[in-house]
């Protein structure tokens, strides 16, 4: 999937979001995009695209907003399309519905036994696990201290609580803390990439001084 809002210059990173239905993960894009809160949203699987400067870097996201499937018959999880496309994953729960947060549960698990997609797989990528609606707390079904449990069982997976309808804060926090992660990632696998050739040419140089030898 091609955005040519993204230009070679800029960093460009693609977020998936996931979740139930109704726990604010339309809102919260937007409200990151935006600044603005708004509640309703019609069953619309939407890529937002949103340029803006962090820390002195020209950050371009992609952000893919996608639908829980209403049909029973299929599967909740990511698609192959949308597992190769993604560099990390927001999952949104709301914290006055415990079902959400099973959805939240089922699909971080299987994020993080995933073998397929780019990168070595979903588990091998970075995600932020947020617990929305956290301005009603009168009704809440889901402690806390869960969705640290849940996160930190998961390598690479970021936790933290936020309300959409509120403030612009907690959105902008998540999709930073994200970024962060997938920078991080990046890091680690061009560092990697430089020892596995650090080894191979060693490897090869000792190899042909053998060959000389004998």
């Amino acid at each position: 999937m091609k955005h040519p809002e993204c230009t070679q210059q800029k960093l460009t990173v693609n977020f998936l979001i996931l979740g139930a239905d109704h726990v604010g993960k339309s809102a919260l894009a937007v409200r990151f995009i935006t600044r603005r809160f708004i509640g309703e949203y019609g069953d619309i699987e939407t890529v937002y695209t949103h340029n803006v400067a962090v820390d002195g870097t020209e950050i371009c996201f992609n952000i893919w907003d996608s639908l829980y499937p209403q049909n029973s018959e299929v599967t909740a999880h990511p698609s192959e399309q949308q597992m190769r496309w993604a560099d990390g994953f927001v999952v949104v729960y709301s914290i006055c519905d415990r079902a959400s947060f099973e959805v939240a549960r089922g699909q971080v698990a299987w994020l993080r036994g995933s073998a397929g997609g780019r990168g070595g797989g979903g588990g091998g990528r970075p995600a932020v696990l947020v617990g929305n609606k956290r301005d009603l707390s009168h009704r809440r079904a889901v402690s806390a201290e869960e969705g640290k449990v849940l996160a930190a069982g998961v390598a690479g997976c970021a936790f933290l609580e936020v309300s959409a309808a509120e403030a612009h804060h907690g959105a902008l926090l998540a999709f930073h803390r994200l970024l962060a992660l997938v920078r991080q990632s990046r890091a680690a696998s061009r560092r990697a990439a430089g020892l596995r050739g650090i080894v191979r040419s060693v490897s090869a140089a000792f190899g042909g001084r053998r060959r000389r030898v004998e």
